[in-house]
């Protein structure tokens, strides 16, 4: 066997396991679905059921793919970039790179669209795209420069964080609370499937090259932060903005998408992808020409990954867009008509399951079982991941059904998780902090939200969608924070117990040994 054929079967064995991995992680949605269609809750048509299932293969495929092309293409590029520029300690060409790939990978991201166009009728698509690319690039320079400084990961979160609620209060305040929701919406949607493995693998990059006491856990933090930036950008743009803001529905029916063409949604996906990855890889061939001086063998494997990376993106979001969306609204608004606490329940069930197909989410467990050498699973990653967004759609759900503020909500949460953080080992708190972005990936932006927005219009009508249905990115974005971090608080404890229980025995020990003389 030559040299290709070995390297052919190792992709194909790779693709492979990448494959079953991902359909293990779509049956829990798919059989849900299907539940729901055999149940008297929610009329789904057999069109609507054969499409949706068609649409779930399809999603196999393309998670599986597209995991390969991270693993291959966007990992490595984030990684070369980080290493090369750091080792030639050019800080101002770092530091350009990356706010010029920060705002690029942010406009090149599929979840950032598919918000942008679920809002289109309230703000131009564009602006907001390239406003929260702004947002990610200023945070990501200074993930960077927290790297390179060593500073303290909880204490500029709290600071951001503070930040962050005092605006959100001028907002409300001044009568422009209205894009609230939105504004958190947009810094939960930025960090998914192509922004997660490159500025991961940047991060790990420039943490290593650095060096330096607890390298690894220096390289954690930066998701968590590019979470904020556009939070805080789309805040400021409200800032701006005057004069009452009336949201129309969009036609989320499987119709709407049959009359467009499922050939034009291919190609209109196709294009999108397309035109956002070749910018990334034009900056990265620069930086290859100017500085970086990888061998040609390495070239190739990111050409080679960043086909599989394409090719998965756009099959996973045509299957998104053709049967994801419409299921999802349709499901909100059947449920929430049928009895409101039966759609609460429903939403944590799916939470629990929905982040499982979440592409993202698996290059994050990988990234976090290898750096901290299996301290921390990729099981427990899952299973923390679960909980949290389960617990996150349900409590957004209710908060629909309640009619209250998000406030009520993001305000105490931030407050758990950022005084956690001054508990726990900071490899957790970073851990976290990235993991929140991380699990509100396409499938949150594309099958929750319009299932919440559906069950909005059913409890409260369509003009409350934009001040209770939204919002929901921003909470799966949240909990996280809360039940991963309280991982390591109870590895804290249960060392703590360990030592306590060591030093008893061995103080019982050295009581046994004393002789006394009479």
């Amino acid at each position: 066997m030559n040299k290709s054929d070995s390297i052919s079967g190792q992709l194909w064995s790779s693709l492979l396991d990448k494959l079953k991995e991902a359909l293990t992680s779509v049956l829990p949605v798919s059989a849900i679905v299907l539940a729901l269609y055999l149940l008297p809750w929610v009329e789904i048509s057999n069109r609507e059921l054969v499409l949706f299932f068609i649409a779930t293969l399809m999603l196999v495929i393309g998670i599986g793919l597209f995991n390969l092309g991270a693993d291959l293409a966007m990992t490595p590029m984030g990684q070369y970039i980080g290493e090369g520029l750091t080792k030639s300690k050019r800080t101002p060409i770092l530091v350009s790179v990356c706010l010029l790939m920060g705002v690029l990978i942010t406009v090149a991201e599929p979840d950032l669209s598919v918000l942008a166009g679920q809002v289109s009728a309230v703000m131009n698509s564009k602006m907001l795209i390239y406003t929260v690319g702004i947002g990610v690039g200023l945070l990501l320079v200074l993930g960077v420069f927290k790297i390179l400084l060593h500073l303290d990961l909880p204490s500029i979160l709290m600071f951001l964080y503070m930040m962050l609620f005092c605006i959100t209060a001028l907002l409300i305040e001044g009568g422009r609370g209205s894009l609230l929701a939105l504004s958190f919406d947009s810094g939960g949607v930025t960090t998914g499937p192509i922004t997660v493995p490159f500025i991961m693998a940047l991060g790990v990059g420039i943490a290593l090259t650095v060096g330096g006491r607890n390298a690894s856990e220096n390289s954690f933090g930066l998701i968590a932060l590019c979470s904020v930036g556009p939070v805080l950008a789309v805040l400021f743009l409200s800032m701006m903005s005057s004069g009452s803001i009336d949201y129309q529905v969009p036609d989320y029916s499987m119709e709407a998408v049959l009359e467009e063409g499922i050939g034009n949604v291919f190609v209109g996906q196709m294009i999108d992808v397309g035109q956002s990855l070749l910018l990334v890889l034009l900056v990265f061939f620069a930086l290859q020409f100017l500085i970086l001086k990888l061998p040609g063998n390495k070239l190739v494997q990111i050409l080679v990954g960043a086909v599989y990376t394409f090719v998965g993106l756009v099959v996973f979001l045509s299957a998104v867009e053709m049967a994801f969306m419409p299921i999802g609204y349709k499901i909100g608004a059947g449920l929430a008509a049928e009895n409101p606490w039966l759609i609460i329940v429903f939403a944590f069930i799916i939470g629990t399951v929905v982040v499982l197909a979440e592409p993202a989410v698996h290059v994050l467990n990988n990234q976090v079982e290898d750096i901290t050498g299996g301290e921390v699973s990729k099981r427990q990653m899952m299973l923390a991941l679960s909980l949290g967004v389960g617990v996150s759609i349900g409590l957004s759900v209710l908060r629909v059904y309640l009619g209250f503020s998000l406030l009520y909500y993001l305000v105490p949460g931030y407050l758990i998780s950022l005084g956690l953080s001054f508990f726990v080992p900071k490899l957790y708190t970073a851990i976290a902090f990235d993991s929140g972005g991380v699990a509100s990936g396409p499938l949150t932006s594309s099958f929750i939200l319009p299932m919440v927005i559906g069950t909005c219009v059913a409890m409260q009508g369509e003009s409350s969608v934009l001040d209770f249905a939204f919002g929901v990115v921003a909470m799966v974005a949240m909990t996280p924070l809360i039940t991963i971090q309280s991982l390591g608080f109870k590895s804290v404890m249960s060392v703590r117990r360990r030592k306590s229980v060591a030093m008893r025995r061995i103080l019982e020990a050295a009581d046994d040994q004393i002789i006394y003389f009479e």
